[in-house]
């Protein structure tokens, strides 16, 4: 083939390349900005078509009705192209009280955590792993042999009772759980050991976003996930606590700050209950004789299609007090596949900044406000730009979404 039109072919190619691959972005980019579901309120007159205009995005007059009074919004790219149906769901107006109190967290596993396996010195003096190939991290031992095991002490307790023969711990793996058959090994000091690392409880300080009306709370924006696992952790319960922040390691660009503080883990400090740990936070009831110790704002809820580009304040607390700090929205996805990934928000209080750098760890939970209405919460810190970071829509913590 002559040399040009090889060369021709090959541009040509490359040209293909390209627009597919700015299509596939375009689509993606739409994807993003286009919920798969709103929520409008009921007896409010919303163009809802007009809240969701794009480039290139048509919405149909005549849409469907669904059985449980929503609808559904067909949408097309470019007139002709079938794109997505957004579902539009009419729902009561309704408010929560915004708090941005630090608080303490304690959480025991439902059943004992295992981290990994590990190495025993035998009483041969050889190097033995027992549970290799057998457990998985992130497996929850819930039984050894026909005892429950609730926590790590009553695996210790069984533990003490080996003596030699091969056990079974049933362990929970994802939805189903399952026999494993273990042979201890004898190491050097005579004790019986199985090799696996374990855990059963966690802690720490976030802060709390909102109480509803029925005493019903949301901190976090995000789960609590096993430091070493990286899974979410499966709870039998915990307790939310008055926390007392003692100090502020400032955030800098690649070094996360982080709030500290004192917990007292007594139960005149006991603040609720946590039922839940899901991806969108931890969940629970308030103690009705402990709320007068909340700092807590009735406010209504913001729906993610009102969330706008520019400023808006977050309420935190660093020195015992919760303060209101100015901050700006700088990008918004409906539709993120990672709900606490939702939208960006960038500290600009100068104020909070000469504190803290921006976000620190300890202020996932932070209630996002914008034009008098409870948006969501922050989530994550930007590692290279402690400024700025990611947040829930409120939507997707109370449970409408």
């Amino acid at each position: 083939m002559n040399p040009k039109k090889r060369y021709r072919r090959f541009l040509l190619w490359c040209l293909g390349l390209d627009l597919l691959v700015i299509g596939i972005l375009g689509i993606r980019y739409l994807n993003l900005k286009i919920p798969d579901e709103i929520h409008v309120e009921k007896g409010k007159d919303q163009d809802v078509s007009a809240m969701l205009a794009r480039p290139f995005v048509t919405f149909e007059d005549t849409v469907p009705v669904s059985g449980d009074g929503a609808y559904f919004l067909p949408c097309r790219l470019f007139g002709l192209i079938p794109f997505k149906d957004v579902k539009v769901k009419n729902i009561t107006a309704k408010e929560v009280y915004a708090s941005g109190d630090a608080v303490g967290i304690y959480m025991q596993t439902k059943g004992v955590l295992i981290i990994d396996t590990g190495e025993i010195l035998s009483e041969s003096g050889e190097m033995e792993e027992p549970a290799r190939d057998i457990v998985k991290p992130g497996d929850y031992i819930v039984a050894f042999d026909q005892n429950r095991i609730q926590c790590k002490q009553d695996l210790l307790e069984d533990l003490a009772d080996l003596c030699g023969e091969s056990v079974t711990l049933k362990v929970r793996r994802g939805k189903e759980t399952i026999p494993l058959s273990l042979t201890p090994v004898k190491d050097e000091k005579g004790n019986y050991k199985l090799g696996i690392w374990v855990r059963d409880d966690t802690q720490g300080i976030g802060t709390l976003t909102y109480v509803d009306e029925n005493g019903g709370f949301g901190a976090l924006g995000h789960g609590i996930s096993d430091v070493d696992t990286g899974e979410l952790l499966s709870i039998a319960d915990g307790n939310l606590y008055n926390a007392q922040i003692l100090g502020i390691r400032k955030g800098e660009k690649g070094n996360p700050g982080e709030l500290s503080g004192l917990i007292r883990y007594e139960a005149d400090n006991i603040l609720g209950e946590i039922s839940e740990n899901s991806k969108n936070g931890i969940f629970g009831t308030v103690d009705a004789d402990q709320v007068k110790n909340l700092d807590l704002k009735k406010i209504p809820v913001g729906y993610k299609q009102d969330l706008k580009i520019g400023p808006a304040s977050v309420l935190c607390c660093t020195d015992g007090e919760v303060k209101e700090y100015a901050a700006e929205i700088t990008r918004i996805d409906m539709n993120h596949e990672d709900s606490n990934k939702s939208f960006v928000i960038q500290i600009t209080d100068k104020e909070l900044l000469e504190k803290t750098g921006g976000i620190v760890q300890g202020m996932s939970g932070s209630p996002v406000l914008q034009n008098g209405k409870l948006f969501g919460a922050v989530t994550h810190v930007f590692v290279q730009d402690s400024t700025g970071g990611y947040g829930i829509f409120i939507e997707n913590m109370t449970g409408n979404a």
